[in-house]
Parts: C-alpha cells; sequence; structure tokens
C-alpha cells in the first residue's frame, strides 16, 4: 500500500532504500528544503516530464509498495526524488586530502586565490553548465540562491587574476555542510575549493562535510562511508557553525 507522510519530521528511515530515492513528492521551497537537509535528505528534481516519467516506470512499484514513501504537494510527485544514500560519504572539514603535486604547484608559480560567498549565483551556473542528468534545475536554483541570501547556502570561489576557475556550493544545517557540486576550469581547482571550504567551515566550528555520492573522487578527497544512521546522529547532535569566513585568501596557505 503507498505510504503517504505529511512532511519529513514523518518520514522513517530506518527502512529506507540504501541506494535509490527513500521519497517523492513535496514542494521545492526554501523552507522544505533546509528541513530536508536537516532530515539528512537532499532533493534530486526530474529536468523534464520524460525524466519525471522514468522514475515513476522505475520506482513506481516500490511507491506502491510501500516501500517508497510520497510526499504532498506538487503536480506531479515523481518529479522531485529525495534521497538518503547509506553509507553516505563524509569528510572532515580539516582532514581535505590533496595530491602532493598539487601542494608543489600551489607552492611554486601558480597564483590562486580563494573567497567565500562572493560569486554563488556564478558557481551554481558553472555546476549546472553541461551537466547530465540535469538536476540542477532553474527552479532549484532559485531556491538555493534565496537560501543563500538568508545565509544558509554557501559557495567557496577559486580564481586565477579576475577569473572564476572553480568553484563548490552547498547548505549548511548545524554542524554539517554539503557538498552538493563543484566544477573546476582548471585542474584541481575544485579540489582547491573543497579543501578552502573545509578550512573556512572547521574555523566556523563545522564539523562534517556531506559528499552525498559516494565514489572514487569523493574517496579520493578523503571521505569515509558512515552510516546512515550515525550521520544522521550526528547531525542532529551537534551544535550549528558559526558564519563562514569570507575573506580572500591565498590557495597556497592549503598546501
Amino acid at each position: 500500500m503507498t505510504r503517504t507522510v505529511p512532511d519529513f519530521d514523518a518520514l522513517d528511515l530506518r527502512h529506507a532504500p540504501a541506494d535509490g530515492p527513500v521519497a517523492f513528492g513535496g514542494v521545492l521551497g526554501p523552507r522544505q528544503l533546509l528541513a530536508a537537509y536537516r532530515h539528512g535528505l537532499f532533493p534530486l528534481p526530474a529536468a523534464d516530464d520524460y525524466a519525471a516519467a522514468y522514475n515513476e516506470a522505475l520506482h513506481g512499484d516500490a511507491v506502491d509498495a510501500g516501500e517508497v514513501a510520497l510526499l504532498p504537494g506538487g503536480a506531479d510527485p515523481y518529479a522531485l526524488a529525495w534521497w538518503s544514500p547509506d553509507p553516505r560519504p563524509v569528510l572532515r572539514p580539516g582532514a581535505v586530502r590533496l595530491p602532493r603535486r598539487l601542494a608543489r604547484r600551489l607552492r611554486g608559480a601558480v597564483e590562486w586565490w580563494t573567497t567565500a560567498d562572493r560569486a554563488f549565483d556564478a558557481v551554481l551556473a558553472a555546476c549546472a553548465e553541461g551537466r547530465r542528468p540535469a538536476w540542477l534545475t532553474e527552479e532549484l536554483r532559485a531556491v538555493l540562491i534565496e537560501l543563500h541570501g538568508l545565509g544558509a547556502a554557501h559557495s567557496v570561489e577559486v580564481w586565477e587574476g579576475e577569473e572564476l576557475i572553480g568553484g563548490v556550493f552547498g547548505v549548511a544545517v548545524g554542524p554539517a555542510l554539503s557538498l552538493d557540486s563543484m566544477f573546476h576550469r582548471r585542474p584541481d581547482a575544485a579540489r582547491i575549493a573543497v579543501a578552502d571550504l573545509g578550512a573556512r567551515f572547521g574555523a566556523a566550528g563545522g564539523r562534517l562535510l556531506d559528499a552525498q555520492w559516494d565514489g572514487p573522487y569523493v574517496r579520493s578527497l578523503g571521505a569515509q562511508p558512515t552510516e546512515r544512521a550515525r550521520y544522521l546522529a550526528e547531525l542532529a547532535g551537534g551544535p550549528a557553525a558559526d558564519t563562514l569566513p569570507d575573506g580572500r585568501l591565498p590557495a597556497a596557505r592549503l598546501a
């Protein structure tokens, strides 16, 4: 039987799928998005009607069986999926790894600089450019920009002179900050963005960087798989981080 829940508070993740969506539907607004992140979920909107129909074809049986919940709101529930992978790849802010070759480059002739929250819209646009599936929809980008204005969504930018060459963005809730997406226009610029974000978030009292999707790249940055139950306990039990330091800093300090 289809399991409909009124909100994220009523969503029981103890028996939710580990490698698939845990819910469909709901409304994609600033309040709802923050509530989702506080409960250890993140959105994956469908790029178009075809993608929504594909979600239904792939996961409709699980929804009908009550294995995946439905949230009220939205014209088509399959246009908005909510994920909470298990295990969850987590980085500690001070433990982001940089390859030795990159550290040597930073100590050499490369002059890169980093900032925080100086070009959030530009980082979003760069992260969305050419990505497939196109989950970073215009609707989601608008909500993230609103959250940025409220101080809940953050970006780190990597600059070569006046050119934006890399960046990362995410949402901060309690002791955690998500790594929603990153981009680079020079080799390793995204790595620098993550390392810089870790340094700034750690300085603000943050404890966790949530890489969301496991894989070789985030493992190379130092991400460790963490059971969903443990991740959720840390998310709920830690104090909120302070404001992210936003000064212009040399990337070489990370070497």
